[in-house]
């Protein structure tokens, strides 16, 4: 009997009270076609019901693909575990999911990337779950938050700590999918599948496992159908005795906002004189310090936000190639792209699974992180998770707190305050307007990196602003340089709502980060 369904078909085998998981990062590798089928299917006969969705990554975005957002209903999603969730400028109406969250219609929680693959990996090899200190003294904590997002959420607690072998451990329960939605190129007509266009595999692998060895349902949704015989082994990356039904969709978008892209999925290599150089201002500045903090042979891991433009502060000063990116998505080497395409990378060396990145990340494999800041407070503690005022501009913590974990060393990127005005002049910074909210806090709204467990597992921390470096001290913050034009107590400890302490020997910030040229960087 043929795999091939219609997608209308395909979610007629899902049943009320399933638990669904969707392998996505944004629009990467996002079953968009069989999600809006799922919504439509609800809306005409009130079914399926009472839905579970799992992402250990966002699915979908608020730029072009709906993802979560189609199934986004009162009554037929109930709970929701997501490493991330759909986020965008808080000038816009929130998603629907961020609405159904806020209003209390579904038990929302936000748990690590890479522990929502483990749970996953955990319940396909019908194991009792998962034993982590990823996440200890931060927002994943049951002494903290327990990864509740809302009041649904904490009546149903996800996560405890326990005792095992004479230490804290928190435990997370194995999760066992009754339906596993995933996303691939190409399927021949037995449901093997390859992903020759794809910008990552993500954890297709391990979401088909988890459904299988479930007794679940596995739907592949693809761009085509190939005859049997016709895939080359070594390409296949999900076989076809895991696959059920397989739904065609053509005009399936490689990532957000972006149709293809050849060089995303590594069929093509880039010129490397095609990447975009950031543009001369204190964003610009940032990164070139952050970029300081290198050094060649590292394999650095890079977050969203000012550390997305440090390959290209690399590419610029003849220094690409001297550190190896390494990304949640699964992309090695190569350079990391911008805006919509985040998550993906050109000219990657190789793309590796998503779990086994995280495997990677969890246990401090790699040299460096470069990641960005909501807010920081006294302890150095960071939160990139939460913004009470607009939520859906943050995604969530994501692969975060995995990647912090055991990081040997981190350098935090952004603005010293929101709101203000400034740019570089004269190998200075000139602030033209001062801003109105501290981001040096006495404490953060939630605890996603940890100061006083960085501190106690010597972890080299830095947080990297324009208008100063501050690093993590055992006595707590410390300025250690000041962006030359500046008075380090009007335009910085004035500007913190929690007190700073100055290095005795505080120095000038190289003044050459503050010019429009090259500024000779040697790693």
């Amino acid at each position: 009997m043929s795999k091939i369904r219609t997608a209308a078909e395909a979610v007629r085998l899902i049943k009320d009270g399933a638990m669904v998981a969707v392998n996505s990062s944004s629009g990467l590798c996002c079953p968009d076609a069989v999600l809006q089928a799922l919504g439509e299917r609800f809306d005409a006969e009130g079914h399926p019901r009472g839905l579970t969705s799992i992402h250990p990554i966002a699915a979908g975005d608020m730029f072009g693909s709906k993802g979560v957002d189609h199934i986004a209903k009162p009554g037929m999603l109930v709970r929701i575990i997501g490493g991330s969730y759909p986020s965008g400028p808080s000038s816009a109406a929130p998603p629907r999911v961020w609405q159904m969250i806020l209003a209390e219609d579904l038990a929302a929680y936000n748990v690590p990337s890479g522990i929502v693959f483990d749970m996953l990996r955990e319940g396909a090899a019908k194991r009792p779950g998962v034993l982590t200190k990823v996440g200890m003294e931060t927002f994943v904590d049951p002494d903290l938050d327990g990864c509740a997002m809302n009041a649904s959420a904490r009546a149903r607690p996800l996560v405890r700590r326990m005792a095992f072998d004479g230490e804290d451990w928190l435990h997370f329960p194995a999760l066992k999918p009754d339906v596993a939605i995933i996303r691939a190129s190409t399927s021949d007509e037995n449901g093997n599948l390859t992903f020759e266009q794809e910008g990552a595999t993500l954890g297709a692998m391990e979401m088909a496992l988890a459904a299988r060895n479930s007794g679940g349902l596995v739907i592949a949704q693809v761009r085509r159908v190939a005859q049997n015989g016709s895939l080359r082994a070594h390409d296949v990356r999900v076989p076809g005795i895991l696959v059920d039904v397989i739904v065609e969709a053509p005009d399936q978008l490689q990532t957000t906002a972006t149709p293809y892209d050849p060089a995303i999925s590594g069929e093509l290599i880039r010129p490397l004189n095609t990447f975009r150089k950031p543009d001369f201002n204190v964003g610009k500045v940032m990164a070139r310090r952050v970029a300081q903090e290198l050094r060649a042979g590292w394999a650095v891991n890079i977050g969203f936000g000012i550390s997305a433009n440090v390959p290209r502060i690399l590419l610029e000063e003849g220094q690409h190639g001297k550190v190896t990116w390494v990304i949640e998505q699964g992309a090695v080497g190569g350079i990391p792209l911008l805006d919509f395409k985040f998550g993906c990378a050109s000219n990657a060396e190789a793309f590796v699974a998503s779990p086994h990145q995280f495997c990677y990340f969890q246990a401090g494999g790699f040299d460096c992180s470069l990641l960005s800041f909501l807010e920081i407070d006294a302890e150095g503690s960071v939160n990139v998770s939460r913004l009470a005022a607009t939520p859906h501009r943050t995604a969530g913590a994501g692969g975060f707190v995995d990647i912090t974990a055991r990081a040997r060393k981190i350098v935090f990127s952004g603005n010293f305050n929101a709101g203000a005005r400034m740019h570089p002049e004269d190998r200075r910074l000139v602030i033209d307007q001062e801003g109105k909210v501290a981001k040096f806090v006495p404490k953060v709204d939630q605890i996603s990196f940890s100061g006083r467990r960085a501190r106690a597992q010597g972890q080299d921390i830095t947080y990297v602003t324009e208008r100063c470096v501050i690093r993590l001290v055992e006595e707590g913050l410390m300025v250690t340089e000041v962006a030359p034009g500046l008075d380090i107590r009007r335009d910085i400890l004035d500007q913190a709502a929690t007190p700073l302490r100055v290095a005795p020997d505080v120095k000038m910030m190289d003044e050459r980060l503050f010019r429009d040229a090259p500024f000779g960087l040697t790693l």
